[in-house]
């Protein structure tokens, strides 16, 4: 594939989430180039805890230089997906990106995990995964035979056997493999077509608000890298050939090093010596 100045320009990327943290972030990449951006987020009111709502992420990516159509929703809701979908291909005439960026997280042990947290954990994670990623398809095969460069990117760890993952927080480890497993799955089944399947996951904690307000959340914070790693390495998976990068469980140093930048200092969230933490499932 040629490079381009601006690969994004004129390119739709439909995603879960986005009002805050790594999700805006690989958006925000995407909007400097001029990418039409679709949010399928709930966050309409400000949270008590949490800054950003898709409001305000809307504006942010509309300053950076996208255009961006918002859908006030729930992932798990599918008539608000199918609607999502058809507005964005409605709106800006297809979909060429599609990033699984929504997820909830408890790490409770099983005995002490609601069910409730559980089923939350599994619709938004790995069901809104399949979803999206399923109703978009149709526009992602248009896509291909237009030769815009088709992909589904998912914020999921790799695979991982060890089984101190599953036997530290069970409920959260299936609702990740799961995403997961929708990489996996839709990278074989939609080879044929040129669209690619890959998922992407942070070699340290990222620095997120999210982080932050968890116990000993401004230690973590000190031993994080930021989200621009992972929107760097977004940006350089999904303007990657999608015939040829497919199957992929990257992590977002391994990109960037993939691409000669190998200095990841200034992704640091605090200037010092510590020992970077390493992030679940590595």
């Amino acid at each position: 594939m040629p490079q381009v100045e601006n690969p994004f320009a004129g390119r739709t990327i439909i995603m879960s989430g986005g009002s805050r943290g790594i999700g805006l972030e690989i958006a925000r990449r995407a909007a400097a180039d001029g990418a039409n951006i679709t949010l399928v987020a709930k966050t309409d009111k400000p949270h008590p805890k949490l800054p950003g709502t898709i409001h305000t992420a809307a504006e942010e990516l509309e300053k950076a230089g996208g255009s961006v159509l918002k859908v006030v929703g729930d992932v798990r809701d599918d008539e608000v997906v199918a609607t999502a979908v058809a507005r964005t291909v409605d709106r800006f005439g297809g979909i060429d990106v599609v990033v699984n960026n929504a997820s909830a997280i408890d790490l409770s042990p099983t005995e002490t995990l609601s069910m409730k947290t559980y089923d939350l954990m599994q619709d938004i994670n790995c069901r809104g995964s399949f979803l999206l990623s399923k109703l978009s398809i149709p526009a992602l095969q248009e896509s291909a035979r237009a030769g815009r460069n088709p992909h589904i990117l998912t914020l999921s760890p790799p695979l991982n056997p060890d089984p101190r993952w599953v036997g530290a927080h069970l409920g959260y480890t299936i609702a990740k493999y799961g995403m997961s497993l929708v990489t996996l799955g839709l990278a074989e089944e939609l080879r044929p077509h040129g669209i690619a399947a890959n998922s992407l996951w942070p070699r340290t904690t990222i620095a997120t608000a999210a982080i932050r307000n968890r116990p000993g959340g401004e230690q973590r914070i000190a031993t994080s890298r930021t989200p621009d790693i992972c929107a760097d390495a977004a940006y350089l998976v999904l303007t990657s050939p999608s015939a040829r990068t497919s199957g992929n469980f990257f992590l977002d140093d391994e990109v960037l090093a993939a691409h000669g930048i190998t200095d990841l200092e200034k992704y640091r969230a605090l200037p010092g010596k510590e020992p970077l933490t390493s992030d679940l499932f590595l």
